[in-house]
């Protein structure tokens, strides 16, 4: 039996911080107490005291790029920066190559991940213009959604065919979760910089090409659509203050049919890091202003905003380098997320009951995640420990990802992962993840 008895940690959960001990027995944690002695000496005993104990944090966005670019990054190295970062499950998106937009390619992907996740993992099924057969398929059980992109992105899966929208968003009770820019917007934005650059159009104006107004129009035609027809709706990475009067916090989560999200990158950067960021920090939809990001704090604090993700997406360092309109959008985010809210924490902005809110137990609601999100007995023993007193800088011998990169670089981040565990094995411990696959398929409540 693995039995694993964590002391005196500060354990963090549904609101409120305890001093206390856990228990793992196996893959679940079996007691939670003030005091917990063991008799038998076959345990293995760690003391977080100083350190808070929370649930595995859970990534509702991410882009792994298997099959098909795993140049950029695999299931592989990817789910063990995920796991050195405190992610204990991820859900990722399926403009892979080739994209999952039929059951087969789809389940190909969750036999991959069989084999090699160090996380547990679940995959989206992309909807595209003409493949609603294949979407209805979908099994609610052990699928977390669909995914949509009302803009286009790396992958090209843009859904713009208005009617096949409306029968995917009437036809399906699962949720549907969309990437919101309107194409037209966006292509008249690049046209208007081409004429006035040429080839050399600067990074800097991307947020002005992919624009507030075009994450504005795509955004609430979807919440009308979905109002429309009742789907349960979740927009991922909002990214502008004009988004925030979508949005509600006047009724509690579980009662909520549309559903928001922010990403890492939108509440840390402002289009002022263009000038020394360049394309590393250059993905759709945009770094805005710092207005737009002191609304999309006020928003997740306030309610409306109810996810922190990281739309983690690798690419690599020569494909960055290359001119803005040829370097992709996206770039590396699960192993630096959690501690990039601890330290907005330090900084007085977000207090860590409410990173835990947004990070662990939201998603596992929004998305009816089984026994996992919290941490309760019975639950499965996805826990991280942060010492938030432990400071590191991120560098390339650090950097886990297969690109070897990350927009932190040479950031000192002051709170430090130290142990990750997913379904109670100890994945990662002290900067060094264990060669032990031990994620599972998600499965939903529902």
């Amino acid at each position: 039996m693995n039995r694993i008895l964590i002391k005196n940690a500060k354990i963090v959960n549904e609101g409120s911080i305890f001093e206390g001990d856990l228990l793992i027995e196996n893959d679940l944690i079996v007691e939670i107490s003030d005091s917990i002695s063991l008799k038998s000496s076959n345990c293995v005993v760690i003391d977080a005291e100083g350190s808070y104990l929370m649930p595995g944090a859970i990534d509702d966005q991410v882009h792994f790029r298997e099959p098909g670019l795993t140049h950029k990054g695999d299931i592989e190295s990817e789910s063990r920066a995920a796991v050195a970062g405190g992610i204990t499950s991820f859900i990722e998106q399926p403009n892979t190559v080739p994209n999952a937009v039929t059951q087969e390619i789809l389940e190909e992907k969750y036999q991959i991940a069989s084999k090699k996740s160090h996380a547990n993992y679940s995959f989206m099924m992309g909807a595209t213009n003409d493949n609603l057969d294949e979407v209805l398929k979908t099994n609610p059980k052990n699928v977390a959604g669909i995914k949509i992109f009302l803009g286009s992105s790396t992958g090209n899966m843009l859904v713009d065919n208005e009617t096949t929208l409306e029968k995917i968003f009437s036809s399906t009770s699962m949720l549907i979760a969309v990437h919101c820019e309107d194409e037209t917007t966006i292509q008249n934005n690049l046209e208007k910089y081409k004429a006035e650059y040429g080839e050399d159009v600067p990074v800097t104006v991307h947020h002005l090409i992919r624009s507030a107004e075009a994450c504005y129009i795509s955004s609430s035609k979807a919440i009308a659509l979905a109002k429309k027809t009742g789907a349960r709706l979740h927009i991922f990475h909002l990214s502008t203050a004009k988004e925030m009067e979508l949005f509600t916090n006047k009724i509690p989560l579980e009662e909520k049919k549309i559903t928001a999200e922010v990403c890492i990158h939108h509440l840390w950067f402002t289009n002022d890091d263009y000038a020394t960021k360049g394309n590393f920090i250059k993905w759709n939809p945009a770094v805005k202003t710092a207005d737009d990001r002191k609304a999309l704090w006020e928003a997740l604090l306030d309610g409306r905003i109810d996810v922190i993700a990281t739309d983690h997406a690798p690419h690599t360092k020569e494909e960055k380098k290359q001119s803005y309109l040829k370097a992709p959008s996206g770039g590396p985010l699960v192993q630096h997320a959690v501690v990039a809210m601890f330290e907005a924490h330090h900084q007085g902005k977000i207090s860590v009951e409410k990173i835990i809110e947004k990070m662990c137990h939201n998603p596992a609601k929004i998305f009816k995640i089984e026994k996992r999100g919290f941490i309760r007995e019975g639950y499965y023993a996805d826990l991280v420990i942060v010492n938030p007193g432990l400071p590191w800088s991120v560098n390339s011998s650090n950097i886990l990802s297969k690109c070897n990169w990350s927009p932190f670089e040479g950031f000192a981040f002051k709170s430090r992962i130290t142990h990750t565990f997913v379904n109670g094995q100890l994945v990662y411990n002290a900067f060094k993840v264990k060669n032990v696959h031990a994620g599972k398929r998600l499965l939903f409540d529902r």
